[in-house]
Order: structure tokens, then sequence, then C-alpha cells
């Protein structure tokens, strides 16, 4: 048990305390985030958007690039979620759960692929391309821009992408020594899985 934990948490004896209490302040709040999306609850705005700013910092300082735009698009794209859940489509219902239409399925394949370019050329210019990790970057910054895209739009679809990237970044991000953010990412899949089943009922009621 002791090899375990030493494994886990070893790597944050070079990590200053306030930086620590920041990540387990980011996790807690990104936890909640994902909660209250399972719910279909707009608080998944707010919370996500305090774990996202300070994760936001906290990456920069590391030198994460990939990981810390992901985080930023994030938080742009909770403001403009927030904008979606809450606007009226009439005048009494708001945004509903929906799945995707063919256009909204292209517009998926568009940013997946552009994402993967431009992250790309950010790493390329900063010439970050020196470890395999750069590489599952890529694809997770990609998988994670079309699942928040899609949530932020309320469409079902989000959660497939979710548990994709989910389940990529649980090694990853051990492996980078965020033990905390690796197990937020570990609960994240199971959450992800639930909301999908919570999602699926919701239409299934609500066609």
């Amino acid at each position: 048990m002791n090899q375990i934990i030493d494994f886990l948490f070893e790597q944050y004896q070079g990590y200053q305390t306030v930086d620590i209490v920041l990540e387990i302040t980011a996790v807690i709040f990104g936890f909640l985030s994902v909660w209250y999306s399972k719910q279909n609850k707009i608080l998944v705005f707010p919370t996500g958007m305090i774990s996202t700013s300070i994760f936001v910092y906290l990456l920069f300082k590391w030198g994460l690039l990939g990981d810390m735009m992901i985080n930023g698009y994030y938080f742009a794209m909770s403001v403009y979620g927030w904008y979606v859940w809450t606007r009226k489509v009439d005048a009494t219902h708001v945004t509903p759960i929906s799945r995707t239409n063919r256009l909204e399925k292209k517009q998926s394949v568009l940013l997946f692929f552009g994402t993967i370019v431009f992250v790309f050329l950010v790493y390329y210019f900063n010439d970050k391309w020196n470890s395999w990790t750069a590489y599952a970057d890529t694809l997770t910054t990609a998988v994670f821009f079309v699942g928040m895209w899609l949530m932020a739009k309320r469409k079902i679809e989000n959660w497939i992408y979710w548990i994709i990237g989910d389940i990529i970044s649980i090694p990853l991000y051990l492996y980078k020594g965020l033990a905390f953010t690796s197990l937020q990412y570990f609960g994240f899949t199971f959450i992800a899985i639930y909301g999908y089943i919570a999602w699926k009922k919701h239409l299934n009621k609500f066609p």
C-alpha cells in the first residue's frame, strides 16, 4: 500500500503547497461541474469555470500547453453554454437536450481535425514534440474540444466524447505526475457513463 501511495504522490514533493491546494480545489469543482452536467443543471457552468480557471494557471506554470489550451477553451465554452442552456426557444421553454443533426455531426468532425492541426502547430512552434505525451495531448484536446462544444449545445453525444477522453486522460495525467487530476478523470469516466444514461432516459421520456 505504501508503495502505491509513494508512486501516486511522490511527485508532489517538489511542488509548492499552494499549488497542491489549488489543484485539489480545481478537482473538487471539476467533479461538481460534471455532476451538475449529469443532473442537467445550469450549475455545471459556474463550477466548471472555477475549475478551469485554476487549471489554466497551474498548467501554464507547469508548461503543459495542450492541457492549458483545453481548460482555456472549456472556460470560453462555459460562457457560451451558460447562454445556450438559459436561452428560451419559446415563451416557456429553454434549450432542450437533443441529438446532433447531420450538420452538427459534420461540424464535430471539422472541429476535431481542426483542433488536431491547431495543437500540432502550437507544439511545433514551441518545440514540444519531445515526448509521446504530446501526441496523446493532441488527441485528447481534439476529443475534449468536440465534447465541450456539444455539451454547450446540450447534445447527448457530448458524453461519448467525454468518456473516450477521460479514459485516455487517466494514465496520461498519472504519467505527467498529476495524481489528483488523474483520479479526477477516473471519477469523471463513471459520471460521464451515468450522465449519458440519464440524458438518454430524458430523451426517451421527452423525445
